[in-house]
């Protein structure tokens, strides 16, 4: 059987010989396998340029972003700083408000709670970010943010507590005596015995006497309740008590005038009555008590340098 063959001739538009070729099956085959290979290859080489250019682009844009993660990181890092440092003035006005409200100061431990991070095995995640620079400086600032959270919730918590105590010993100092309550001048003191000027005989003086014109204003010395308004008690003429809480009551003894009424509530600085000599008096003045959980007490410890303001 003979050999197929196959002619392929060119035949020119204008003058000139036709040309030909004549190709066996088998060339014409290994030649359109050749085609193919080379046309393969080529697809190839150029799918492998584009995504190699791809790739290139993709590491760059990622270099990029890795360096502005870099300065973001050193940023997040100097805000961190600064915010420690905030929180270590915190910590020392923090103490200064449990001493004013009484309370203990926190144990220096327990107060830098929030320093370190946390223990133990670290998860895949964190291993991976373990092994690069950035990574752990990601770690150490998680870490960092967790202990400052922590401080700030331990330090609310602490001046909640020194807020509570601040509203008590507020109401405590505006319920306290701490001033005089009328101008004038000493002329007896608090003693357990002293010669009476009209018995003249040694008796107790559980107060103070405080000699002032007739008719100076009398004012309470803290915050209180009037308990007692008394027109004539014996010895004592017109007397005012008031209660001030806390196991404190003042009492007003030769008054000429009485202001307030019994059940009055008054403020530190109010006008209760007016010095007179009504009862055993020699002069106008006015008999100052302090009584703690009725007890006399002697009233000048009641008797501030410096005035506590409402």
């Amino acid at each position: 059987m003979p050999k197929t063959r196959w002619t392929f001739a060119w035949v020119p538009h204008g003058a000139g010989a036709t040309k030909s070729i004549t190709v066996s099956r088998w060339a014409l085959r290994a030649l359109m396998g050749t085609g193919a290979v080379l046309g393969i290859g080529l697809v190839a080489f150029v799918t492998a340029a584009i995504s190699r250019a791809i790739d290139i682009s993709r590491l760059e844009r990622l270099e990029r972003v890795n360096l502005l993660l870099t300065q973001e990181l050193v940023n997040a890092r100097q805000l961190l700083e600064e915010v420690s440092d905030t929180m270590a003035l915190i910590m020392v006005r923090d103490r200064q408000v449990r001493l004013l409200a009484g309370l203990e100061e926190n144990d220096p431990d327990v107060q830098q709670a929030g320093i370190g991070g946390p223990t133990g095995e670290m998860s895949d995640d964190d291993q991976l970010l373990a092994g690069d620079i950035d990574g752990r400086t990601a770690l150490a600032l998680r870490n960092d943010v967790g202990g400052l959270t922590r401080r700030a919730n331990f330090l609310a918590r602490s001046f909640l507590e020194a807020q509570e105590s601040l509203q008590v010993h507020i109401h405590r100092l505006a319920q306290t005596p701490s001033i005089s309550p009328t101008r004038g001048w000493l002329t007896s003191r608090f003693a357990q015995a002293r010669m009476h000027p009209i018995y003249h005989e040694a008796r107790p003086h559980e107060g103070i006497d405080i000699s002032a014109p007739l008719g100076t204003p009398i004012i309470a010395p803290a915050g209180g309740l009037v308990i007692e308004v008394s027109p004539n008690e014996p010895g004592y003429g017109k007397t005012v008590r008031i209660d001030h809480g806390y196991g404190v009551v003042t009492r007003y003894a030769h008054c000429s005038k009485i202001l307030v009424r019994v059940g009055q509530r008054v403020r530190r600085g109010a006008e209760i009555a007016l010095v007179g000599s009504t009862g055993i008096s020699t002069s106008p003045h006015l008999h100052y008590e302090v009584e703690v959980w009725g007890r006399t007490v002697d009233p000048r410890n009641y008797i501030f340098p410096e005035t506590i303001v409402d």
